[in-house]
């Protein structure tokens, strides 16, 4: 997301002018009755009492959360009560992480890839990369580790790892030898990496080439799919690329939300794609799934002066009705208690106005409150 031109700014925004203006009765009329605004978030209640540090032989309790520190070289482990209660040095700027069911969380870094067992709260490897991505540094642009993902009987890891100036690679990794088996040819910048139920398929979004990379699990045989409902003019000064995807439990279709204003649907069989409409105009980056088909996105707010609205958590039904909630500043990931019932959106954000925390919001009513926590948390899971 670098900075355009002033005639790159006023195409996008004559772009979106004419996208709003087609999708407005479409929107409406699927919408209308269905979609609500809070106008400002719920007011806090009264501060929580500061969670008091886990005694480093205590076991971990169950459903605390877990935040990859992109300002700092550490995991963080967050009572979503009343905020952290333990960190982990795992590696440079750590960007996303996904835990097993065995207990085990794999950290995307600059480094490589950190394994951590959260039951014992102890980072016990760092699986280098294989591909070479210049020195090692932080920053919304550094090398390294991006999105990543399980296969779903844990055998395998697979991180997207960004290589400045050029494409990125997915890299696959076996679970149980701790080290990368594979290397496949991706798109630029590969903000997220997702798997399909059955894991057959790896789907890795890459940011900067306007796609997503489809790569079979038994011949990792790549196959790309542009995902671009702008357009791809602007190239790597555009602001309106893809950031992450879901996959959606009905159908194993890809769910990518772009400007508050359109979900693009991938078929990932076919390589075809649907637009439908959104409604919270807004530069939206984090996505999560619940299990019952809601879809959670969040808005980081406005990327120019007067274009578009604030930062804000959609919550969209699996029949495309939707509920906005304001947030109080940027944010970047977002994932779901077991319950269904909150939503934890971490304030890292990739770019400036990220904070140091997570806010927490009741998916029924909409009611928020920040939490303090991490050193600006981007991925983040429920343990």
């Amino acid at each position: 997301m670098n900075g355009r031109t002033r005639d790159t700014r006023t195409h996008t925004r004559r772009t979106r002018t004419r996208a709003r203006g087609a999708l407005a009765a479409l929107a409406a009329a699927l919408l209308l009755g269905a979609c609500t605004r809070n106008a400002t978030s719920a007011p806090p209640g009264p501060a929580p009492s500061a969670a008091s540090p886990l005694p480093a032989t205590a076991p971990t309790p169950q459903g605390l959360l877990l935040t990859a520190d992109f300002g700092a070289d550490t995991v963080t482990f967050v009572d979503p009560e009343r905020g952290a209660v333990a960190s982990v040095p795992v590696g440079r700027a750590p960007y996303a992480l996904a835990v097993g069911a065995d207990g085990r969380a794999w950290v995307a870094t600059a480094e490589g890839v950190a394994v951590v067992d959260t039951r014992t709260r102890v980072r016990v490897a760092l699986i280098p990369h294989r591909t070479g991505t210049g020195p090692v540094t932080d920053g919304e642009y550094r090398g390294g580790g991006m999105g990543i993902a399980l296969s779903p009987d844990g055998a395998r890891a697979y991180v997207g790892v960004n290589v400045p100036g050029t494409t990125g690679v997915l890299e696959v990794i076996d679970t149980a030898g701790r080290e990368v088996t594979a290397v496949v040819p991706v798109g630029r910048r590969p903000f997220d990496v997702d798997v399909s139920a059955d894991g057959a398929e790896v789907y890795v979004t890459g940011h900067d080439s306007f796609d997503v990379t489809v790569v079979a699990a038994d011949s990792l045989r790549p196959r790309r799919i542009e995902v671009a409902p702008y357009g791809t003019e602007g190239g790597l000064g555009s602001w309106l690329k893809p950031h992450y995807a879901v996959v959606r439990p009905a159908d194993g279709k890809l769910l990518l939300p772009f400007e508050g204003e359109r979900l693009v649907v991938v078929d990932p069989r076919t390589g075809r794609t649907a637009i439908e409409p959104m409604t919270a105009d807004t530069h939206q980056h984090g996505v999560a799934v619940t299990a019952d088909g809601r879809l959670l996105v969040v808005g980081t707010g406005a990327v120019q002066p007067g274009d578009g609205r604030g930062p804000s958590l959609t919550v969209r039904s699996p029949g495309g009705a939707e509920r906005v909630y304001a947030l109080q500043g940027p944010h970047e990931g977002v994932a779901v208690s077991r319950d269904g019932r909150t939503a934890y959106v971490t304030g890292g954000y990739t770019r400036d106005g990220y904070w140091n925390g997570i806010t927490v919001v009741d998916l029924d009513t909409g009611a928020t409150r920040r939490l303090e926590a991490g050193a600006r948390p981007l991925g983040i899971a429920v343990l």
